[in-house]
């Protein structure tokens, strides 16, 4: 069987819909980050897509080719994930989506390099005659958070969060954001095949002591 992210790691995956504080460790990720709404269609986000999915698959099926990385697992595909800021504003503000910034990324498994990555990028793009440079190789290390499974809309997500910030501060915790600490969305639903109300979705709040 592959290996699968979400079920071996349901504490960062498929967490309780109760507002909980986690510490998440040091990962890597392919990336593409970009500003605007991800809702237009003609937007950087939509692009971005394309691109970590093209790399992401590039790694996952590399076994079926003639380039062979060194210890290589079968797997699945982690869930697409985002880290959202808006400048001047602590977390996100839901009626201004054009003021996004986002890094866009998905998990690359462990055994990924940065020189394993930069064959993908070549190789993505040699191979669908399109540019994959936009993809960085990401290394994040998220540390203290609150977190919690929001199940509904995304316009709904700030009842969730509201909750969250208000749990960190019982526990003693002051909300950390900063340009490299942000609004972290984990997507477990597709929103093109999910009616908005069953959307499965992690959210992170950055915090410290």
């Amino acid at each position: 069987m592959p290996f699968d992210y979400k079920k071996e790691y349901k504490a960062f995956y498929l967490p309780p819909k109760k507002p909980h504080l986690i510490t998440v460790p040091p990962m890597n990720f392919v990336a593409v980050r970009g500003k605007g709404d991800p809702n237009d269609p003609a937007g950087e986000y939509q692009a971005a897509m394309e691109v970590l999915y093209g790399i992401a698959f590039t790694i996952k099926m590399s076994y079926k080719g003639s380039h062979k990385i060194d210890g290589y697992f079968e797997y699945v595909v982690p869930p697409l994930e985002g880290l959202w800021r808006q400048q001047g504003v602590e977390g996100v503000d839901y009626a201004h989506k054009e003021n996004f910034e986002w890094v866009s990324m998905i998990r690359l498994p462990e055994f990924v390099t940065r020189e394993e990555f930069d064959w993908a990028v070549q190789e993505a793009t040699r191979k669908k005659k399109k540019d994959f440079s936009r993809a960085e190789f990401f290394a994040y290390d998220e540390g203290l958070c609150v977190q919690c499974l929001h199940v509904g809309a995304y316009d709904d997500e700030p009842e969730t969060l509201a909750q969250m910030d208000a749990f960190a501060a019982e526990q003693g915790c002051v909300l950390d954001f900063s340009e490299t600490r942000r609004h972290h969305e984990i997507y477990l639903g597709d929103p093109r095949r999910t009616a908005p109300e069953k959307l499965k979705t992690v959210l992170r709040h950055p915090i410290r002591k």
